[in-house]
Parts: C-alpha cells; sequence; structure tokens
C-alpha cells in the first residue's frame, strides 16, 4: 500500500486535528495538509511526473516542504531528498545519478505554481516493495550511495516506533531537525503523521525557541547536539522540561556526560536510539525501563540483529525496515549483503547478556597498532572522563613503525603530555594515544556526527618525517 494512504487515512478521521503548529501560532490542520500536498500532485502530474519517476528537491524547512514530500509519495514517485549544504558541483553528482523527472530547489515558487491547481486527491496504487524514497548515505569513503526505501520499509519502520515510544494523537512534537535526512523526514514526521499527532514546525534548531516551545509539547527529538546547546541555556530548566514526557536522541552517540547532566537538569533520561539511512531506527532503548548510557537498547519489533564473529563485530541485521538496496549500485549492495540476506552495517558492536546493543565504532574507523585491533570508542570514553577533555574523537595516523598510531583529536583544554599519562593508567600502551591535539571544534556532517575521515585526512602527515 502507498504509505500517503495509510498517512490519510488515518487522518481522516480527524481533519479538523491540528498537524503543524508555528511558531508564530498559526496551526495548519491535516485537512489544510491534505489540499496543500492535493495542489501540489496537481502541478507534478501537468508536469508529467509518472509513477516511479524520481523528483529531487533540495528545499528549506517549511509547512509546504511536507506537502511536496506527501505530494509525491501520493503520484508515485520517488522522493530524494538533498542537503540544502550541497554545492552545485556535488548537486550536479545526485541529478547525473538520480535522473530526475523533476528537481525543486525553490519551494516557495513551487508553491506559487500549486496555488491555481484544484487539489488533485488522487493515490497511485503503490506495491509495498515499490521505492518510496531514495537518501544518499553520508559518503564518508567514496561517492555517495542512495540508498532505496519502499513504502513497506517506511510503514514497517514507523508502526514499531509508535508501538515502542509509546506514540499516540495526544503527543505534540518539537520538530527542530533538518527534513533532508532519515532522522527529521522519516522517524519523526512519521510518528505524528500516522498517529494524527501534531508537531510544533521550527525551521531550525534555535535554542532558546526549542525551550519556548517545550511548554506545548510532550516529545523532542533530537542529535546530542541539541541537547548539549540546551544545557548550556539559561532557561532550560526542570520547570521548562516540566510537561514533557520523552525526549529521544539518535544521529550520533550520545556522551555519557550529557546524559547525566540532562536528568540532573531535568528529571529525564533522555531516551538513546539507533539508526542509519538503510534501515532507519534499527534499536531504542526502553520507554519504559533502564536506560542505560552508552546502549542503544533493543533490537526494535521485527528487526532480527546479530554480531559477525564472537562478542565483539561487525553488526548485521535483517528485517522489514531494511532497505531494497543501492540506486543503480547492484555491486555494492551485493557485497554489503551475506547469503542469508542480512545488511552489513559497518558498525562494530556487541549484544549483552540481557540483549541490549552496544556499539563501538564503525568497521572503517578500526585502527590497527602494531598488529592489534584497537577501538576508538573504548580510547574515547577514557578520555572523555578526564578533567580538561570535553569530547574527543579517536583516529589512526599512519606511522613508519605501528602502521597506524593512535591519535586523540580533544576539545578542551589540558597537557599533552598529562594527559596521556592518566589515558595509560587505564588502557593497554598500545590503545594509548601517541598524541593528543586540542581543536576548538571537531568537523560534522549536518546531524552532528563527527567526520573522521576528514580528520583521518588533516593528519595523514602527522608522523611524517
Amino acid at each position: 500500500m502507498n504509505l500517503v494512504e495509510l498517512i490519510w487515512r488515518r487522518a481522516g478521521a480527524d481533519p479538523g486535528q491540528t498537524c503543524l503548529l508555528l511558531p508564530d501560532g498559526r496551526a495548519i490542520s491535516y485537512a489544510m495538509v491534505a489540499e496543500g500536498a492535493g495542489r501540489v500532485a496537481a502541478l507534478l502530474r501537468a508536469k508529467g511526473v509518472k509513477p516511479g519517476d524520481r523528483v529531487a528537491a533540495q528545499i528549506e524547512k517549511r509547512v509546504e516542504s511536507v506537502m511536496l514530500y506527501l505530494a509525491v509519495l501520493q503520484v508515485g514517485a520517488i522522493y530524494a531528498p538533498l542537503n540544502t549544504a550541497y554545492t552545485k558541483a556535488e548537486l550536479a553528482y545526485f541529478i547525473a545519478d538520480l535522473e530526475p523527472a523533476l528537481v525543486v530547489s525553490d519551494i516557495a515558487a513551487l508553491a506559487e505554481a500549486a496555488a491555481p491547481y484544484g487539489p488533485d486527491l488522487r493515490i497511485e496504487a503503490r506495491a509495498g516493495g515499490e521505492i518510496a524514497a531514495i537518501i544518499y548515505t553520508s559518503g564518508t569513503t567514496g561517492r555517495s550511495k542512495g540508498a532505496m526505501l519502499s513504502h513497506a520499509n517506511l510503514g514497517a519502520n514507523a508502526k514499531a516506533l509508535i508501538q515502542t515510544w509509546g506514540y499516540g494523537r495526544e503527543d505534540v512534537l518539537v520538530h527542530a531537525l533538518p527534513i533532508f535526512h532519515v532522522h527529521g523526514l522519516f522517524i519523526a514526521l512519521h510518528c505524528a503523521l500516522l498517529t494524527g499527532a501534531s508537531v510544533l514546525w521550527l525551521e531550525k534548531f534555535d535554542e532558546g525557541e526549542v525551550v519556548k516551545a517545550l511548554a506545548r509539547a510532550t516529545v523532542m527529538m533530537g542529535v546530542p547536539t541539541f541537547y548539549t546547546r540546551l544545557l548550556a541555556h539559561r532557561d532550560f530548566t526542570r520547570q521548562a522540561a516540566a510537561h514533557m514526557r520523552l525526549f529521544i536522541s539518535g544521529s550520533a552517540p550520545l556522551l555519557a556526560t550529557t546524559f547525566a547532566e540532562f536528568e540532573a537538569r531535568t528529571g529525564h533520561k533522555i531516551l538513546e536510539r539507533y539508526g542509519m539511512s538503510e534501515a532507519v531506527v534499527i534499536s531504542s532503548n526502553p520507554l519504559h525501563g533502564q536506560r542505560i548510557p552508552g546502549s542503544v537498547g533493543f533490537p526494535l519489533p521485527g528487526v532480527e540483529l546479530r554480531v559477525a564473529g564472537a562478542g565483539l563485530g561487525v553488526i548485521e541485521i535483517a528485517g522489514p525496515s531494511l532497505f531494497r538496496g543501492y540506486w543503480r549500485n547492484p555491486e555494492k549492495t551485493a557485497e554489503d549483503f551475506t547469503g542469508d540476506g542480512f545488511f552489513r552495517t559497518g558498525d562494530v558492536g556487541r549484544v549483552d547478556g540481557e540483549g541490549r546493543v552496544w556499539i563501538t565504532g564503525r568497521a572503517k574507523d578500526l585502527i590497527i597498532s602494531g598488529g592489534y585491533n584497537v577501538y576508538p570508542k573504548e580510547i574515547e570514553l577514557v578520555l572523555d572522563e578526564l578533567e580538561g577533555v570535553q569530547e574527543s574523537a579517536v583516529i589512526g595516523a599512519p606511522h613508519r613503525d605501528f602502521g597506524e598510531a593512535v591519535v586523540a583529536i580533544c576539545i578542551g583544554a589540558g597537557e599533552e603530555g598529562a594527559i596521556i599519562a592518566s589515558a595509560r593508567e587505564k588502557l593497554a600502551n598500545y590503545k594509548t594515544p601517541k598524541r593528543v591535539i586540542f581543536v576548538a571544534e571537531l568537523p560534522r556532517n549536518a546531524m552532528g556526527k563527527v567526520q573522521k575521515n576528514v580528520l583521518r585526512e588533516r593528519y595523514q602527515h602527522l608522523f611524517s618525517p
């Protein structure tokens, strides 16, 4: 079934319910969103967009952006959101790869063009396995790949999240995420749209605006950077968060120190979850029960998760949310799947005796120093506890004797020799950083994830003679 049919079926039960709440107080009902999406659908059909065509969108976050997404699904086309930060040169690659029937770069102009049309509410029938969206991976190694997510993939993941997080019509979501990524577009929006809940629609993350919004909200979804910035805001108090039932974090690892400080400040334990473009959300800490810092909880209903190898290894997954492969890249698709249909995530981790999942890092971030495997996350956890270190990112840099040497890039201030000596008290010698470098900030992608590929390139000659 077309995913948008599920959404409108739910919205049709109460079309007057508020879908999007804007900072200026305006309320956009589900009926208004459906009408707007219908006008855009009429425009798309007039421009010749057919089922299976790709529609690329590099657009600002506006109410009309939601209408475009729903309209693309409605006409049976495939939605391909693109990061607004991409340059013209980067955009050229995606356009060549997608061969879209339409590229939308100005959402306001598209809304104006759609205004004269009468709403076309027809929904193209789509089999569950047909593609609804193509999401390009972050491309930390080589060119970005387009992950093909089907209507069934997105529907299954949304239903599992609604069940896992106890999401309902009474919830009001603070939405300050970008919508060119699975987090903002699918995880956050689908939970609301498929329950008929309301969304406080913020065009960008602003600490002050978010603090104000919390008084009217029940749920917030964000990246770790959101929570550290809230903690630095003077108006973010226990009282400000008193109306909330749930804070969720994803897209990048949440530091244990952030978890602890947030709980001390608000009384709320942030719920951390684990996901990726190829499978949306894979596991989540429990709504009811213990949320342990550093763990990403239990696999979602329907998700099969295993670790290749004994104890610590690459996490492999299967289940109804798993993507259909990489767009026009059957070789990479075949390479990343096992013979029995499990997807190799590239994340290294373990599953403990209770069934909780722990992520150690990315397989590509593994450091081999003097013949020993070194997992950066283990070292980062030690460093982040040291006085003077606010956050660390550990990489391997080429070294004549060791092959790779462990290097720690840290935010904070301290004396390199003292940091290394303190780390050596808790780490084997081969794991202890050979260098500790302090910087003002770490390079991050749009979702706040540290770009270790950038750091490896930046420090590749650190030990050169």
